[in-house]
């Protein structure tokens, strides 16, 4: 059983502190499930503050090209409650918010979401139910804001790892200049 002062400190509204977290954050986790229970946890990154917080209770999250999976999506249209964290590279603690989504197309706010002149395909509002913030103690056993700790060639690279599992027919080669400083540059 927690104990009080943590059952009880969830808001049903962003504190101005929690907003100003959000408008620092450059990342945060979607999760989401549907009807069926089926899960999904998308990444959603952009500059930091890409994340709108339109008003104390509702927030809207940018969607940008990608693998056009659109896993969460189609659980949302089945299942609209969401839940989502937002990091601040370097701090070990996050804001965890938990609400109900939904999908806009286009809104006024779309051109205030334009990155490189791109604005959102789409964009996912959500009603805030609760919204706090998470201790680090996760962050500080893992060391993950540590980078003497990191070891990114202990896995394969992305291109490796693509053509073992998703292009087996593309020549390595193609995939590691596919993979190399033109992806990051074509982001938008």
């Amino acid at each position: 059983m927690p104990i009080p002062r943590v059952a009880n400190k969830a808001r049903t509204s962003l504190h101005p502190i929690q907003r100003d977290w959000i408008a620092h954050s450059p990342f945060c986790l979607v999760a989401t499930s549907a009807a069926d229970g089926s899960c999904d946890v998308s990444p959603k990154g952009d500059p930091p503050g890409f994340t709108r917080v339109l008003d104390p209770t509702l927030l809207a999250v940018p969607e940008r090209k990608g693998n056009r999976r659109a896993d969460g999506f189609r659980n949302i249209l089945s299942n609209p409650h969401v839940g989502l964290i937002f990091f601040v590279p370097g701090r070990t603690d996050t804001l965890r918010v938990n609400g109900r989504a939904r999908l806009v197309r286009d809104a006024p706010y779309f051109d205030d979401m334009a990155v490189r002149g791109t604005r959102p395909v789409l964009a996912m509002e959500v009603d805030v139910d609760q919204a706090f913030f998470h201790c680090g103690k996760a962050f500080l056993r893992s060391e993950l804001w540590r980078a003497e700790s990191w070891r990114p060639d202990d896995v394969p690279s992305r291109a490796v790892i693509a053509k073992a599992l998703e292009r087996p027919d593309d020549p390595l080669e193609e995939l590691e200049e596919y993979y190399g400083p033109a992806y990051a540059a074509n982001l938008y």
